[in-house]
């Protein structure tokens, strides 16, 4: 038998060492459990997963990635992962088993999560939001997972607003017509393995945020009240970003003030032929001071 010659272990020639090496857009069924009923279903994820390369190693061993990937994938058949977050944790520690020459991991993890919900007259829907799960672990055992969603709503401009009423003089009886915008809403939260964020929790509070959640379907008694109400209810982009930091801080006043808040919230303008958009990222702890 001619033996097999393991390129990636040959020398590296040019001296550089690399962050991120691996394997990108692996779609897996995954199978998820979360307390209290939450999220008890499988998600289709896509998942990335890379190590670091060392300056003298010419190459990392791609399969290893996707035969870690299967094998923890495998194992939430048999039982639920708790989160994705919790998934790519689980990834992220035995890729640094499998890839001896790596220093640390990182691992991202998208899902399509659909959601219950309510519309403002009280029939039921479901809706569509996005998950994400990451973790970077380190090889001396330091772990930092991050959860983040993100959801679709409507804000109504306060600036157009105040214009209208001011040039039409209206009375304030009633919501004054406004431009309004789709926007797009992210927050991630990163923080030690021990503490855990419920996604569903996150995403009733970035509804709460917008001028009015949106809805994939609705009658003319609910398409009326998300129109009034997101009228009564004007924000900027930079509203909807520090009103979603506000909640954060009054709702988890448990964790610790390590935790890192990324907040982005982007507005498709219906106006304009751009967008506009904000963020903050901080740590519990400056948010709080």
């Amino acid at each position: 038998m001619i033996p097999v010659c393991d390129v990636q272990n040959r020398k590296n020639e040019t001296g550089f060492s690399l962050t991120k090496v691996g394997v990108t857009g692996v779609r897996k069924l995954v199978h998820v459990k979360r307390p209290d009923e939450h999220c008890n279903e499988p998600l289709v994820c896509m998942i990335d997963v890379f190590v670091d390369l060392p300056a003298e190693q010419k190459g990392s061993h791609m399969s290893r990635n996707l035969e870690v990937i299967r094998a923890v994938v495998s194992e939430c058949t048999e039982e639920p992962t708790t989160g994705i977050e919790d998934l790519a944790t689980m990834i992220g520690k035995m890729l640094l088993e499998k890839h001896e020459y790596a220093k640390f991991s990182n691992v991202n993890i998208v899902a399509e999560y659909f959601k219950d919900n309510v519309t403002p007259h009280g029939k039921n829907t479901t809706e569509v939001y996005r998950l994400f799960g990451k973790a970077k672990c380190e090889r001396d055992g330091g772990i930092t997972k991050t959860i983040g969603v993100e959801a679709v709503g409507m804000t109504a401009c306060p600036c157009a607003q105040e214009n209208v009423a001011q040039t039409l003089n209206c009375s304030k009886e009633w919501p004054v017509i406004t431009h309004n915008q789709r926007n797009v809403c992210t927050v991630y939260m990163s923080m030690d393995n021990s503490c855990m964020v419920e996604a569903d929790d996150l995403i009733d509070l970035i509804n709460s945020s917008f001028s009015s959640p949106t809805f994939e379907v609705l009658k003319r008694d609910d398409e009326a009240a998300v129109v009034i109400n997101a009228h009564r209810n004007p924000k900027f982009v930079e509203d909807m970003v520090r009103d979603v930091l506000k909640k954060i801080v009054d709702e988890y006043t448990e964790l610790p003030d390590d935790v890192e808040v990324v907040v982005k919230s982007e507005s498709e303008e219906s106006i304009h032929k751009h967008n506009a958009f904000a963020e903050r990222t901080a740590t519990l702890g400056e948010l709080r001071n």
